[in-house]
């Protein structure tokens, strides 16, 4: 066994990665070392297992301490400090520090970075978002901010709670949205700052240009270009988990919450599918290719993930269910006339669209989110 690994390693040194330690290092049998590209480098105390694993030209893995990459892609000159990545994708430069623990479900897009300690599931950091230390957010899509200078940043010690107790056994029907997508891909929307010590209840959403005051539990919707701050109720009554019975208007909140943050990963799903994809296999790039791909495959993760939550919330309170055939459903198809420039960089291409080119993407992709949702 020990000599299967030598060859492994070999393998991969012969064409171009960069073991720095071999004695430290662990590749396992499944590993396609043809999703292992030259450049890359593999630090001591790192292992690579699973098949869907890749790890892209230039890209560091364990840069602070060991790191587990576990069915995970991560993009050209991406850096992974240390940690645990499972069934994750980070596309070409994103950043994660030292000690993450990224989930199923996690995706981060360009120049999108976590310091220190922090946890992601079921989560989305579209471009250059940035977060703190010691964060932990599960089911949270973050958008904003229009270069790597202006992004949305969450300050350290967040948490997103999507968890609630009520019921036979509680729920996680609690998606939350800072920014979104069908504004959001654009690059050209306020940036968003979350403060930190702080947490937000979901279902949640934050507009474009808000600011929340440190030290806070957001619970409450924030709109576009707000501060906000709340403070908490003191409460102290009886409770019973079961004794408890939603308003319509509860039901209604977060059927709409749940919809629309499906509505927002479909049509991120679809923008990877007609845009990005045709981009990078226009320009012949395909490693890119693969890792969009694999971006893909977690957004489609996340959209059943969401599914299953809510009906599972849907079912224990007596509501229809949402319509899970709509997975499967074929995206409203691009007829709009781009001009790729496929020798620009993603950032640099999609900031210099024409006027003309923006609003007729920005409508389809308004409308695929549209359809999509009317369809739930």
């Amino acid at each position: 066994m020990w000599e299967d690994m030598e060859q492994r390693i070999r393998t991969l040194e012969e064409k171009g990665v960069i073991v720095v330690d071999p004695r430290q290092t662990y590749i396992s049998p499944e590993v396609n070392p043809d999703r292992i590209y030259a450049g890359s480098v593999l630090f001591p105390g790192c292992r690579l297992t699973g098949e869907r694993t890749l790890v892209g030209t230039s890209a560091q893995i364990g840069t602070e301490g060991p790191a587990v990459i576990q069915n995970s892609v991560v993009g050209a000159e991406a850096e992974i400090g240390s940690g645990f990545l499972s069934d994750s994708t980070l596309l070409p430069r994103a950043k994660a520090g030292a000690n993450v623990h990224f989930r199923g479900g996690t995706l981060l897009e360009e120049y999108a970075t976590t310091a220190h300690c922090v946890g992601l599931k079921q989560s989305i950091l579209m471009y250059s978002v940035t977060l703190g230390s010691l964060i932990n957010f599960c089911d949270v899509l973050i958008s904003g901010g229009s270069s790597r200078k202006e992004h949305t940043e969450v300050g350290s010690g967040f948490i997103h709670f999507n968890f609630t107790p009520w019921g036979k056994n509680g729920d996680k029907a609690t998606p939350s949205m800072v920014g979104n997508v069908t504004d959001g891909v654009f690059l050209d929307q306020k940036r968003v700052f979350l403060g930190g010590l702080s947490g937000m209840v979901g279902p949640a959403s934050v507009g474009f240009g808000a600011v929340t005051a440190a030290g806070q539990v957001i619970r409450h919707p924030v709109a576009d270009s707000t501060m906000h701050a709340e403070t908490g109720s003191n409460i102290d009554r009886s409770c019973s988990f079961c004794g408890v019975s939603f308003s319509e208007k509860r039901i209604r909140r977060i059927h709409e919450k749940n919809a629309e943050f499906l509505a927002q990963l479909y049509a991120l799903k679809e923008w990877y599918l007609q845009v990005r994809l045709q981009r990078s296999e226009a320009a012949g790039d395909s490693e890119l290719s693969l890792v969009l791909s694999g971006a893909v495959e977690t957004i489609q993760s996340c959209m059943k993930e969401r599914i299953k939550r809510y009906n599972a919330l849907a079912a224990e309170w007596s509501l229809a269910p949402m319509n899970e055939a709509v997975l499967d459903q074929k995206g409203k198809a691009l007829d709009v006339a781009v001009d790729w420039r496929t020798q620009l960089a993603y950032d640099e291409w999609i900031k210099g669209v024409s006027k003309e080119e923006r609003g007729g993407l920005h409508d389809w992709i308004v409308e695929t989110a549209r359809e999509f949702k009317g369809n739930l």
